[in-house]
């Protein structure tokens, strides 16, 4: 499962959430991709559409980009990867898979990606193998997924011989079954983990097949800071927690688990904290534990990029008509009568449960429901005190004798 920003197994989930409310001016954004054949994906925004808001960003490789576009429009961002690639001339199997597919001289071999073409290449050279794999893939029919990886193939001097209309895997063993494959030799690079299904095809079409891993996950190297990351997290002091690859979201469990935090940091991801993935493949795992991530239609970094911010500013970006005036929630900041005060976690909670109803009256026993830490009734007079005492005006949160609580609309 693989790390690359860029996914192509399936259709995704629908991006997004349901609110219910109105959203403020200030979310209006615009985005333009850049060419589907290249990484340069840019994402134009109008000002600091996501000010107020805090994103957890998993990755490794190409991390920067997703920091810099959150950064640039406003929101705070935590990063610390949850796994990352084995340096390439550190990798003994890769050396070794390198070697078993010189040795068998291939009929076929299919590229998936090439970012993993890339470290083939590059890993085969620092082992003192490239010269023979070139050879190799000359005397080879090369078939490739998708327009990256030709672009790839052919600017390391080498011609492709199909490529996937739908850039999918599957679809691309089907290339290669259309000629048949009985009998033949095929080297297949992984991108990231083994396909079991594709691969068997393969095999049950009387093909003798060879797999490549260009890159291989191991673990982080500064394990303290993916702990904050996730305590972080746990506590549902994040917005979004963004994911490039299914490795990264077992890492993150994983490492959760060994500080005994696995139960409430998935437990925030199904409620309080969005997870967002890349593509299909990587939101696999999170479906797996529950979790319900917003996914792109494209799988693209820069759609990614789109997704989140279209979720956040629909979702977290809210105005309401109160008797006091014009109350506008913008992530953690909070705007009333030309004054901006910035909620911690607990208040913040407790003011996006009143304003789900604006001016109807919500009992005690349902916000304890909203406020996971608010354990009974004192409690929960202690989070409406901090609220109140937190808001620009006190008043904009009324109580209502024997019954609960409201926003004063």
């Amino acid at each position: 499962m693989n790390e690359r920003p860029t996914e192509q197994e399936g259709r995704a989930p629908a991006a997004g959430g349901a609110s219910g409310r109105r959203s403020h001016p200030a979310t209006q954004w615009s985005a333009q991709l850049g060419d589907p054949d290249t990484d340069a994906t840019r994402v134009e925004a109008s000002g600091p559409v996501l000010e107020g808001f805090r994103i957890a960003v998993t990755s490794d490789r190409r991390s920067d980009d997703l920091i810099d576009a959150f950064v640039r429009r406003g929101a705070e961002v935590l990063h610390a990867p949850a796994v990352r690639i084995a340096p390439v001339d550190e990798d003994e199997i890769l050396v070794g898979d390198t070697r078993a597919v010189i040795e068998s001289r291939p009929d076929i071999v299919i590229v998936t990606t090439a970012y993993g073409f890339r470290r083939w290449i590059e890993g085969a050279d620092a082992a003192g193998l490239g010269e023979d794999l070139a050879r190799t893939l000359d005397r080879a029919r090369i078939i490739v997924r998708g327009p990256k990886a030709r672009g790839a193939v052919r600017a390391a001097g080498h011609d492709d011989d199909g490529i996937a209309h739908d850039e999918r895997t599957a679809s691309t063993v089907g290339l290669a079954l259309e000629d048949g494959v009985r009998g033949k030799r095929v080297a297949v690079q992984l991108h990231g983990h083994e396909d079991v299904e594709q691969l068997e095809r393969l095999r049950s079409a009387g093909a003798s097949v060879l797999t490549v891993a260009p890159y291989r996950w191991v673990r982080p190297t500064d394990e303290s800071r993916l702990g904050r990351l996730i305590a972080a997290v746990a506590a549902r002091e994040v917005d979004v927690v963004t994911f490039t690859s299914a490795p990264a979201v077992d890492g993150l469990v994983s490492a959760a688990a060994q500080l005994g935090m696995d139960g409430v940091l998935v437990d925030a991801m199904r409620c309080g904290v969005t997870a967002a993935a890349v593509g299909p493949v990587t939101a696999a795992p999170l479906l797996d534990l529950g979790i319900t991530p917003i996914v792109p239609e494209r799988f693209r970094m820069g759609a990614l990029i789109r997704t989140v911010i279209e979720h956040l500013t629909l979702n977290g970006v809210e105005e309401v008509q109160t008797a006091l005036g014009p109350l506008v929630v913008h992530g953690r900041v909070v705007t009333f009568g030309g004054e901006t005060v910035t909620l911690a976690r607990g208040p913040r909670a407790m003011l996006a449960a009143l304003m789900s109803e604006p001016g109807a009256v919500l009992s005690r026993e349902r916000l304890l429901d909203e406020l996971p830490d608010a354990e009974n009734e004192h409690a929960l007079d202690m989070a409406v005190s901090r609220l109140r005492s937190a808001l620009p005006d006190r008043h904009l949160v009324q109580t209502v004798v024997r019954r609960g609580y409201r926003l004063n609309v």
